[in-house]
């Protein structure tokens, strides 16, 4: 465990200085190491850890269904590619 974080979730330097911050720094590395293995094991397509993480990264601002997606990548990232080579979306007047 101590080595998949290490390797996957460089903590390169903390956010904060007290030891609460540090605290929580790791919680949420520890948490996100627990949702890609939860992912990870509910995928058909086999997946090493470190691939999924990048491709995680990656893909992860893009709305998209990430189960989905990482099943059958090669279809959907020529969707994704497309809908990126288009104009961006039209800005609402209110914002």
């Amino acid at each position: 465990l101590f080595k998949q974080i290490k390797q996957n979730f460089p903590l390169r330097y903390f956010y904060g200085e007290s030891a609460n911050a540090i605290k929580i720094q790791i919680w949420v590395t520890l948490i996100a190491n627990l949702l890609l293995s939860v992912l990870q094991s509910k995928l058909e397509r086999r997946w090493s850890f470190s691939g999924l993480a990048t491709i995680i990264r990656i893909v992860l601002m893009y709305y998209l269904n990430l189960e989905k997606f990482l099943n059958q990548p090669d279809a959907d990232l020529k969707i994704m590619l497309a809908e990126a080579s288009e104009s961006p979306p039209e800005v609402p007047e209110n914002c």
